[in-house]
């Protein structure tokens, strides 16, 4: 069976460890936000936050995540030391209990939407992304030099249209919402922020990304090993090049890519079914049959598409993702493996109590405990067969 979690964002998240054992979690899925990007997580850091997820009778052995500078990325700067600290991080967390470590290889955002408060017809709110909306963001909001060059003509037809029928309420929540900032903080990014960083990575192409991938893999997943980690890059989201930055966590290509660069057990990936699923090419079932040996952490939720490269979180019963094959197919591995993979429902819905509260999009209470309550009626119901 899989091991029932959910994201916790330490002790400022509104959302207390209380509220997650209620829900029906086991443990939690959490990471030191607190520690800046590139520094040494000590074992006294780790084990503070382990003994307050213990004192709620919640168990913690999965993180997410253990950032990856943009310095070791772009493979420049502080990148050496960058990855020292990290294998000195990833020694402490294996002496402090912790097994599976997620992270990803995305430069600069983190996951990216256009409105975190997208309204759906019972008014629960979601996360969406409208393609043509991020495009009228990078040309006209941003102002990303050279951006043009990496849109067609309709693209940017469409998007100066785009801009003449929204009012200036709704562009500043495109605004807002592309600029956020990364899980687990409270602040957001600057236009001027961005373009800096963007700049920093203007001779990074995606070769050369997934070169910096590799060479990072190759020097710590022998430290991973050694920690009795197992090693989950979560896919990018969206799944495609944004702002000009290279993506190549996208495709089960790229999985397979990675697997191979670096063989071994420690090296795997978290089995994100909202960011592979955008990408109609990406099958999804496929992936876990021949890719499951390799799967570390599962984020279940599911997204409904267009061909326009537009998206919603639907429902994790509903949308576009076959969740029932899903969820059987991975039951079947896990029987296989003689595992039980830690899985959280991610992204849910705002909704009832918690429209009045003020979270981090996507991770509020009542939508995350209703995606667990239907991903765990699934899983016992699909079990009975395994019996």
């Amino acid at each position: 069976m899989m091991h029932e979690t959910m994201r916790w964002f330490g002790p400022g998240d509104p959302v207390s460890l209380q509220d997650l054992r209620q829900a029906g979690c086991a443990g939690v899925v959490t990471a030191l936000h607190q520690v800046p990007v590139g520094h040494v997580w000590t074992i006294q850091d780790i084990q503070a936050r382990k003994d307050l997820a213990e004192a709620a009778g919640l168990t913690w052995t999965v993180v997410e995540s253990l950032p990856v500078s943009d310095d070791i990325k772009r493979w420049k700067d502080d990148c050496e030391l960058h990855v020292r600290n990290y294998m000195e991080s990833l020694h402490n967390l294996g002496a402090c209990g912790i097994r599976v470590v997620t992270y990803n290889f995305m430069p600069v955002f983190d996951w990216l939407r256009t409105d975190t408060g997208y309204a759906l017809p019972g008014g629960s709110l979601a996360l969406r992304f409208e393609r043509v909306a991020f495009i009228a963001f990078d040309l006209f909001m941003l102002r990303r030099p050279g951006a043009e060059k990496d849109y067609s003509k309709r693209e940017i037809r469409l998007a100066e249209e785009w801009m003449q029928n929204h009012a200036t309420a709704e562009q500043a929540v495109v605004f807002k919402s592309v600029l956020l900032g990364l899980p687990g903080s409270t602040g957001q990014f600057t236009p001027e922020k961005v373009l800096a960083e963007l700049d920093a990575y203007g001779d990074i192409d995606r070769l050369t990304l997934q070169e910096n991938l590799f060479r990072f893999l190759t020097r710590i997943i022998p430290a991973a090993e050694e920690a009795g980690i197992r090693m989950a890059i979560h896919p990018d989201d969206p799944p495609y090049a944004v702002f000009g930055l290279p993506r190549v966590v996208s495709t089960e290509s790229d999985l397979q890519q990675i697997i191979d660069s670096v063989p071994s057990a420690s090296n795997g990936f978290c089995y994100c079914t909202g960011s592979l699923g955008v990408r109609a090419d990406n099958d999804l079932p496929g992936i876990i049959d021949r890719l499951g040996d390799h799967i570390h952490f599962l984020h279940l939720r599911n997204t409904t598409k267009d061909t326009e490269g537009n998206f919603f979180e639907a429902g994790h019963l509903d949308g576009d993702a076959d969740m029932v094959t899903i969820v059987d197919r991975l039951l079947q591995l896990m029987a296989r493996r003689k595992v039980d993979l830690h899985v959280r429902p991610d992204h849910g819905h705002q909704m009832l109590d918690d429209l009045h509260k003020t979270t981090y999009p996507g991770y509020s209470a009542i939508g995350r405990l209703k995606g667990l309550a239907e991903l765990r009626g699934l899983q016992h119901g699909l079990a009975a067969k395994f019996v």
